[in-house]
């Protein structure tokens, strides 16, 4: 039986680069307090245990195993899920890899980044995934994406026909952009009628600023939990019945003419 309204949380903080046993130690911490307030579900940055820290990434990359292990633990020990992208170490290559920890520490879902941002050179160092992704978990069915991800509806649009009523956006955007960020993310919540967890880390690293600026999306556009440009760890109580609200009140999926979009 799906719940019908959850307690969500996101970790905003600034990734050190290359700084696994740190970063780890910041978000174990976060989750805890986080757990104190009963929430039920935290989504972590892109990439937050090691940075793009990418000329070291096959030797970084080894510690993924273990950070699993950890979170797994972690979340059955506080009885909640948490979802957040690693470098995963593959026998083709190193990949962009979300991976959901339910809540009895097993592995609900992992997703590799399918676009790749290729000014950053993330195409050099990653390979891309090939499938999009909805993790069934134990608080329902939960899409995943990956920063650049988000300017391209198509991927948010299937996650949303495949089930999912929540989708969650792990990210390193850059402040210059952060203006983006936040209309794409509203842009994704209310033309799939759904849920949106957009969690981008702070600070900065290798000369790049980053913008911060979380936020939690209703299938209406409302921002229901947001942060700043500085660490936090909003959290919000997520009423999963809106979205069967708006989609019937106004159905863009129902009436969708995909014969007319080739």
């Amino acid at each position: 039986m799906r719940l019908k309204v959850i307690t969500a949380g996101i970790i905003q903080f600034d990734v050190r680069l290359g700084e696994v046993k740190r970063n780890l130690t910041v978000v174990r911490k976060r989750v805890a307090s986080l757990a104190r307030q009963g929430v039920q579900l935290v989504v972590l940055p892109e990439m937050w245990s090691t940075g793009f820290a990418n000329e070291r990434l096959p030797e970084l990359s080894e510690t993924t195993p273990l950070i699993l292990e950890d979170l797994a633990g972690l979340s059955k020990e506080l009885h909640l899920t948490i979802i957040g992208s690693l470098p995963e170490n593959s026998l083709d290559g190193i990949y962009n890899t979300a991976y959901v920890v339910d809540r009895d520490g097993s592995i609900a879902g992992v997703y590799r980044k399918v676009h790749l941002f290729s000014q950053t050179d993330e195409d050099r160092y990653f390979r891309p995934g090939h499938k999009a992704v909805v993790a069934k978990t134990s608080l329902g069915p939960i899409g995943l994406m990956i920063c650049y991800d988000l300017r391209f509806p198509e991927l948010c649009r299937c996650l949303a026909l495949r089930g999912a009523n929540m989708v969650v956006v792990m990210a390193q955007w850059p402040a210059e952009r952060v203006a983006h960020w936040e209309a794409l993310l509203k842009a994704r919540a209310i033309e799939n009628q759904l849920f949106v967890l957009g969690v981008n880390r702070c600070g900065e690293d290798d000369g790049r600023v980053y913008g911060g600026h979380s936020r939690m999306i209703s299938p209406y556009g409302e921002v229901v939990a947001r942060a700043g440009n500085r660490p936090a760890s909003p959290w919000a109580n997520i009423d999963l019945s809106l979205v069967d609200r708006s989609r019937k009140q106004i159905p863009c999926l129902r009436e969708r003419m995909p014969e007319a979009y080739g």
